[in-house]
């Protein structure tokens, strides 16, 4: 059984006498997958896309994409709404692969993502209310999901349902909640939870990622130095995982990267001479890439990621953050304490208030990460843990404690 959902027994009236059940527990399959497919087409970035469609339970890879296929002419229009959602994703499904339900996206929430738990519970998602949302939000805040976790997800399933009720698949929105007295805004007033690095962390994992590790071959330790020099770059996972050959070139006289940010903009940002280092050795040591991805089956062209996992496909966000927990693990006595938590975004943490703290301007920062507000770059800065250095804390100890 396959779909978003796959552990379901039931199938809705509409799939059964069509004899098929793509989507456990969806009264017209092919209708709401057509909508989901045109609400995503409203964005310009492909990766926006993807993030989307994995954000709420859909597979979001060709070979996940084509196990949901259905045979036989009665699934006609689900088939063609799927091809529809593959083309919002531009992900081709041309080749066959073997039958099976499209894998879950990898993460103790997996199951949590809005239409897998739907479809857990033979839930119509166009008859979704209000007090489902709640009791959704409820069972990700029982799982150990932070309040900024539920707030991005809750946010994604607002964003489709405001297109979905629009379009009349979905009575109306019944995500549409108030953020602040379901406690989802508390965290962005408060000192963010993000880890703040130091210098000598982020040295430590730069060292950590370059050197030898069992497993791991010339190749995969120039990987992951690359991975993690461009991450001191203030770049996002997402925009990591999107970046390809052709976004590497030469603007003023210096190596730079285009980098295709939130909301499909896209911004240059200057190499470091430790990510510029980083990548010449990566991709020294890949050899020829266009003749690697080819013989890998690797999408091949102007899209060629400029990255590449040890099968020469595109990373996707869960293994970046996988990579940089065994990179920090092996870290020694200077990541220890951190280790369990690190995740790219602290890397971009330490841009900006490292950038800030050696005197850079707000606005030239601003620029830098793509904040599409100066008062975010400060709200990063000012909620992140200070430098001691910073702190009056000593000076008043000094006053009264004679040690």
């Amino acid at each position: 059984m396959s779909g978003p959902g796959a552990a379901v027994g039931t199938t809705a009236a509409g799939a059964v006498s069509a004899g098929l059940d793509p989507w456990p527990g969806v009264a017209d399959p092919a209708g709401l997958l057509a909508g989901i497919a045109d609400w995503l087409s409203g964005y310009g970035n492909p990766l926006t896309r993807r993030t989307y469609g994995e954000g709420l339970g859909l597979p979001v890879t060709a070979g996940a994409i084509r196990t949901w296929q259905q045979p036989g002419e009665a699934a006609g229009a689900w088939n063609s709404a799927l091809a529809a959602y593959a083309a919002a994703l531009r992900v081709s499904t041309a080749a066959p692969v073997r039958p099976g339900p499209p894998p879950a996206a990898p993460g103790r929430l997996r199951h949590l993502h809005w239409f897998r738990w739907c479809a857990a519970r033979q839930l119509d998602p166009g008859r979704a209310t209000t007090s489902h949302v709640k009791a959704w939000l409820d069972a990700l805040a029982e799982a150990g999901a932070a309040p900024a976790t539920r707030d991005r997800m809750l946010a994604t399933v607002k964003a489709l349902y405001s297109h979905l009720a629009g379009c009349g698949l979905a009575a109306a929105n019944p995500a549409a909640l108030s953020r602040r007295r379901l406690g989802l805004t508390a965290a962005a007033r408060s000192t963010s939870a993000t880890i703040t690095l130091t210098a000598r962390q982020v040295a430590a994992l730069h060292t950590a990622a370059a050197a030898p590790r069992r497993g791991a071959g010339p190749v995969d330790t120039a990987r992951a130095a690359a991975i993690v020099t461009l991450f001191t770059l203030g770049l996002r996972v997402s925009e990591l995982c999107g970046l390809d050959e052709r976004d590497l070139h030469v603007t003023r006289g210096r190596r730079a990267l285009r980098v295709h940010g939130k909301g499909g903009k896209t911004r240059v940002v200057y190499l470091s001479r430790p990510a510029e280092d980083a990548l010449a050795t990566y991709q020294a040591r890949t050899g020829n890439p266009a003749a690697e991805v080819a013989r890998r089956g690797a999408p091949a062209g102007e899209d060629r990621p400029l990255l590449r996992t040890r099968s020469g496909r595109r990373f996707q966000r869960q293994a970046i953050w996988q990579l940089l927990r065994r990179v920090a693990a092996g870290s020694g006595d200077e990541l220890a304490s951190v280790a369990d938590v690190m995740h790219p975004h602290a890397l971009r943490h330490f841009y900006v208030t490292t950038a800030v703290e050696a005197g850079a301007q707000l606005d030239h920062v601003q620029a830098d990460v793509g904040h599409s507000s100066i008062d975010t770059t400060r709200n990063v800065y000012d909620h992140a843990a200070r430098d001691p250095e910073r702190s009056a804390v000593d000076l008043v100890a000094d006053t009264w404690y004679p040690g």
